[in-house]
């Protein structure tokens, strides 16, 4: 460690008073770093969505906070047991940390680390901030807070990165661009010549475009509100664009029209109101097995008798009853649209009942 990491460093940051204010740049202090902790100077920050929601409380309204989880810097000084990393070492500090050793860090599937996940407290793992500002604590958002020219975080949560990778691109691999790309990579894993649609070209939609013609995606399908858009999604990658503001039919409609009836082998959501866009996405892909014939009757639970009456007559398939989508009855088929599980498809887990026997739910 440096003379200077044994100090606590004066430096500039964004800081966040109250709930939807503006930011101030304030003079703050940034402790030494831990044991295993490195402090590192920020050069460039980017800027998120999620930063937005940070100065407005999300999740927990804990102010003054520094916002921003995006960004690279350099090393400036290190804790006494930090493994793997030095002085200099341009770096991604990064909300999500990694042990190497927990059954997730080891899985193909995920890198959601038991032992250093996502942390929306406000405070490092150890239940204390290394920031303040006058003897006043300032919490960190997701660990972060790459809105400062100094941060401090623990070894597990920094990426070391080669420095011939341009500052200002490195500081896009933290979070929006790699979440849509890693998802056709790790999530999905398109194949060659496969049909995609994405909704919503901002930094993640924009990853999953990027991620889908690398994989030699024959179709690629953008999908937005804004026709300014187009021509830079399109240097990205889409092959169709469209827009949904300018046309009176449905985003299904739309994507079939634009795949000869089809629907897409893949539809990828990336918009910030999931809940009133996911129906929509189903009902653009490819459905490899039709399920809404199955049901033939439905009855309240008040009727349930009813139900099982239904169910002797030759021309019932199937009996549901309709209410929450939460609920026991579990479709009795492993195939839907190609991309998701069945458990996954709430309107599938609705209209469908396993085996041949009438199911209900608790209303």
């Amino acid at each position: 460690m440096n003379s200077s990491g044994h100090r606590v460093i004066s430096c500039k940051a964004a800081v966040v008073w109250k709930s939807g204010e503006e930011l101030k740049l304030e003079e703050i202090e940034v402790d030494p770093p831990n044991s295993t902790e490195v402090r590192i100077k920020m050069i460039y920050a980017s800027l998120c969505g999620t930063d937005i929601l940070c100065c407005n409380g999300f999740p927990k309204p804990l102010f003054p906070r520094i916002p921003g989880h995006e960004g690279v810097g350099v090393i400036e000084s290190v804790g006494e047991k930090v493994k793997n990393l030095k002085e200099g070492d341009i770096v991604i500090p990064h909300f999500l940390g990694e042990c190497g050793e927990c059954p997730n860090c080891k899985s193909k599937k995920s890198n959601l680390c038991h032992k250093y996940p996502l942390n929306f407290s406000g405070l490092l793992l150890d239940g204390t901030s290394r920031m303040s500002i006058k003897g006043q604590r300032i919490y960190h958002h997701v660990s972060c807070s790459t809105l400062s020219e100094y941060l401090v975080l623990d070894q597990n949560y920094v990426i070391k990165v080669d420095p011939r990778i341009p500052i200002e691109h490195v500081a896009f691999l933290c979070c929006a661009f790699t979440t849509g790309f890693g998802a056709t990579f790790k999530d999905v894993n398109i194949e060659k010549g496969s049909t995609v649609a994405v909704l919503g070209l901002g930094g993640v939609g924009l990853g999953v475009v990027e991620g889908a013609k690398q994989k030699e995606a024959a179709k690629i399908i953008g999908i937005d509100i804004h026709e300014m858009k187009s021509e830079k999604a399109k240097k990205f990658g889409v092959t169709d664009f469209i827009n949904i503001k300018i046309s009176e039919k449905s985003i299904s409609e739309l994507v079939k029209e634009a795949t000869g009836g089809l629907g897409v082998d893949y539809f990828f959501e990336c918009t910030n109101v999931p809940d009133l866009m996911i129906n929509e996405a189903i009902q653009s892909t490819r459905m490899e097995i039709k399920l809404d014939e199955l049901l033939t009757h439905e009855v309240s639970l008040n009727d349930i008798n009813k139900a099982f009456e239904y169910l002797k007559e030759p021309n019932c398939v199937k009996v549901g009853q309709p209410g929450h989508i939460a609920s026991r009855i579990h479709a009795g088929f492993g195939a839907a649209p190609k991309g998701y599980n069945v458990d996954s498809l709430p309107y599938c887990k609705h209209q469908c009942v396993s085996d041949s026997t009438a199911s209900t739910r608790d209303m």
